[in-house]
């Protein structure tokens, strides 16, 4: 093969490489409802009564109890794609990361409308079925639209803003394990289920520690981004907490004042010594202080190499 018949393989090769890495990354962040058998949960409005089994299979769980679930599935699958390329950016060509961007934009995209036109097919009529599909669209969409924006600070922007968009999806990716542990062993609380949740509900924690870790202090800039960083971790979680608390209560769905109410009891219980927020806090203070010099010196041992 001629020099000519390369460069050319590897123009047509190379944005097809990095369009599959958004594919893959994306198609990871849907891996927690993938693995249930992506059969949609039993909607109070549909219009009619059908058993679980027989209800139809989509591409998010669409639900007013799985809001959260539906945030993180599309949250951590650009994250993870933003993570790749930034650990890997030495080796990427200008092209890599809009690429990588289309791909994962191709699978989410295609999860929420195969989602919202499956869903709305089976709604009743009426006001009530309008409210609800419009509400869990437009916060899948809006679910979207922060994965992206995570993803192109994680893989692009300085250590900062990089840190603080790792922060943020960390909570993500909390809630994305305990989907992927929970969900394959059924709703029934067993105790290797317990056993394991009561462990990766420290996963934020560990990822904010030593994201922490690797950013540093050597700036201003990157020790605001630690104090951002750790108030995300704080409030992140309580606000998910929140959340699915108040959307999950069904006897205040008539009620959006009582509802948002609850929410934000909810949320303020949980950001106090109650709650896990600032357990998680202390965690990731004791994970950055101990990763932070084995990656200092691993950051200079690796510097001159770069350099050569």
């Amino acid at each position: 093969m001629s020099i000519l018949e390369r460069t050319k393989t590897m123009k047509i090769a190379g944005p097809a490489a990095y369009l599959l890495l958004g594919v893959l990354a994306a198609t990871a962040g849907l891996l927690p409802w993938l693995v249930t058998g992506m059969v949609l949960p039993i909607q109070n409005l549909w219009a009619v009564d059908v058993a679980a089994d027989d209800m139809p299979i989509t591409l998010l769980p669409f639900s007013q109890y799985t809001i959260t679930l539906i945030v993180a599935v599309l949250v951590t699958g650009a994250a993870i794609a933003g993570g790749v390329l930034r650990l890997t950016r030495a080796q990427h060509p200008q092209f890599a990361f809009v690429w990588a961007l289309v791909g994962v934009l191709l699978v989410q995209v295609v999860a929420i409308v195969q989602t919202v036109s499956t869903v709305a097919g089976g709604l009743a009529q009426g006001r009530e079925a309008f409210i609800y599909l419009a509400a869990l669209t437009a916060g899948s969409i809006a679910a979207n639209l922060v994965g992206l924006l995570l993803m192109v600070l994680i893989a692009r922007a300085p250590a900062a803003g990089a840190l603080v968009a790792v922060s943020v999806a960390s909570v993500a990716a909390g809630v994305w394990v305990n989907g992927l542990i929970s969900h394959p062993f059924g709703i029934s609380a067993t105790e290797v289920t317990m056993a394991l949740l009561s462990v990766t509900r420290y996963v934020p924690a560990i990822i904010v520690g030593l994201a922490v870790a690797w950013c540093g202090f050597s700036t201003a800039g990157r020790i605001i981004g630690a104090i951002v960083s750790v108030v995300a971790l704080w409030v992140g979680p309580a606000l998910f907490t929140g959340v699915s608390a108040a959307a999950g209560t069904r006897v205040l769905a008539a009620y959006p004042a009582e509802m948002l109410d609850y929410g934000v009891q909810v949320f303020i219980s949980a950001l106090g010594p109650q709650g896990t927020s600032l357990v998680s806090v202390v965690a990731a203070a004791v994970v950055a202080a101990i990763a932070f010099v084995p990656l200092r010196t691993l950051r200079r041992r690796r510097a001159p190499a770069v350099a050569a």
